[in-house]
């Protein structure tokens, strides 16, 4: 059997997971919190945790089960800086601190616009532009030390192989440096001279060689093991039905952000205010997206709470009209500076109840999302949402098309899968019709009637 490791790095937490190329499935999984160290110089990943953290993980995965390739998957709007000896130049900035936004105004008048880029002006760090244009500018000497800029994902195969390389699904989530119609590097990254410090561009599923000597040294790995470029976390959830699927179709992914993709849908006009964006797939394709923080709102309302419910808490929030209107995370998403509100007294809320109510927001604001970027056809969610029935009930009754829950880490078995040939089986488990369905399309109508 073929097993093939995925370092996959979230905003919230990591892991690398064994993937069994033949069943798609997870043999094994080590985890760790991805937490942000604080500074100085300003809040930054934690990669010299991360990189022990991985390498204990091909370590064990080596005795226990033999690895035959490494592929690798992050979330986006991150880059690591390389001087002229290979090391970091500069700690990798957390794209959740704000220091960028103290240049926004200079930065607005430098980036390239929305019809070249596909990339809406976000807040913070969320534009990878505005983090280089921000670093360049306050950390001394930075910018005549760095001689590479990588993607992230490409950094980790980067540190595996010692070959450096960009790739375009990551370029393309919303960093104002790729042109998605053009397929080269935006108007921003010649204007500020950083054209000579980016990696070649490959594809996701290129083999970059076999990892490097000591890393092999370190973990027990043949020296031959082959090392995959790697992709942008929600291009890693698309890419197996871009494997497997015909068109149309609709990918959810679910995490810390909830990502929904429109795969041969509607042509439309994609308006930026409202966090859509055009993303890059693995073969460099545009895909209408849009995005909120919907992972992390759930967080916010439910955290450790109890999740189970019983049908009558759903009839009890139907009944009383108990809603969340948006939005809870309001510095993205569709309803940017639109501060959240319940319809009742929340505190009045029994703790099934209050789950289900928000299970409802998270579904409406993804159905939403789903229909500003023209999807059609069924949704395939993918991640944490697709066990939760609630969230597929109101998806379903709300879009009026059919609901697949995708089993496993959409983001693992993805870029596993980068590492294969053939088509890969569609997977999916139908949501069965919604009880009360016509209550929740009215609960669905009001809800956005209130918008």
């Amino acid at each position: 059997m073929r097993h093939i490791a995925v370092i996959d790095i979230g905003k919230t937490n990591a892991k690398v997971a064994l993937v069994a190329r033949e069943s798609l499935t997870e043999v094994a999984v080590m985890r760790r919190p991805n937490a942000v160290l604080a500074g100085p110089p300003y809040p930054h990943y934690d990669i010299e945790g991360l990189w022990d953290f991985i390498l204990d993980a091909l370590r064990r995965f080596q005795v226990q089960f033999g690895v035959d390739a490494i592929s690798m998957t992050t979330h986006g709007a991150s880059a690591v800086l390389l001087d002229d000896e290979g090391k970091i130049a500069a700690p990798a900035l957390d794209y959740e601190f704000d220091g960028p936004d103290s240049l926004a105004e200079e930065y607005d008048a430098a980036r390239p616009p929305f019809a070249e880029t596909g990339s809406p002006r976000l807040p913070l760090g969320l534009n990878l532009g505005a983090q280089l244009f921000w670093l360049f500018r306050t950390v001394p000497g930075l910018l005549e030390r760095t001689r590479t800029i990588l993607t992230y994902p490409q950094y980790w195969a980067f540190r595996l192989s010692g070959v450096a390389v960009n790739e375009v699904t990551s370029l393309g989530c919303h960093t104002d440096l790729w042109g998605p119609a053009a397929g080269r590097y935006s108007t921003l990254v010649e204007r500020e001279g950083w054209a000579a410090l980016m990696a070649p561009v490959v594809r996701a599923s290129d083999r970059l060689g076999p990892v490097l000597p000591q890393i092999a040294a370190a973990t027990g790995l043949a020296p031959a093991t082959p090392v995959i470029c790697g992709i942008h976390d929600s291009n890693a959830s698309l890419y197996a039905h871009l494997l497997a699927r015909d068109e149309p179709f609709a990918v959810v992914s679910t995490g810390t952000w909830v990502i929904s993709m429109a795969v041969g849908g509607a042509k439309v006009t994609l308006d930026p205010a409202r966090d859509t964006l055009v993303n890059v797939n693995a073969h460099g394709d545009a895909v209408p997206s849009a995005r909120f923080m919907g992972g992390r709102e759930f967080e916010r309302l439910i955290g450790d709470a109890r999740k189970a419910y019983a049908p009558a808490d759903v009839d009890a929030v139907l009944a009383r009209g108990v809603m969340l209107l948006p939005a809870v995370e309001n510095q993205s998403g569709q309803f940017q500076g639109r501060k959240a509100e319940w319809t009742v007294d929340a505190a009045t809320l029994a703790p099934a109840e209050r789950f289900v109510a928000v299970s409802f927001y998270l579904a409406l604001m993804t159905a939403t999302g789903l229909e500003i970027v023209g999807a059609k056809g069924p949704v395939l969610v993918e991640g944490p949402f697709a066990q939760n029935a609630a969230y597929l009930d109101m998806l379903a009754a709300s879009t009026g098309r059919p609901v697949e829950a995708v089993a496993g880490t959409g983001t693992s078995v993805g870029a596993a899968l980068l590492d294969a040939d053939g088509r890969p089986p569609a997977t999916g488990r139908a949501n069965p019709r919604p009880r009360h369905e016509a209550a929740l399309r009215r609960y669905a109508s009001a809800w956005q009637a209130r918008l």
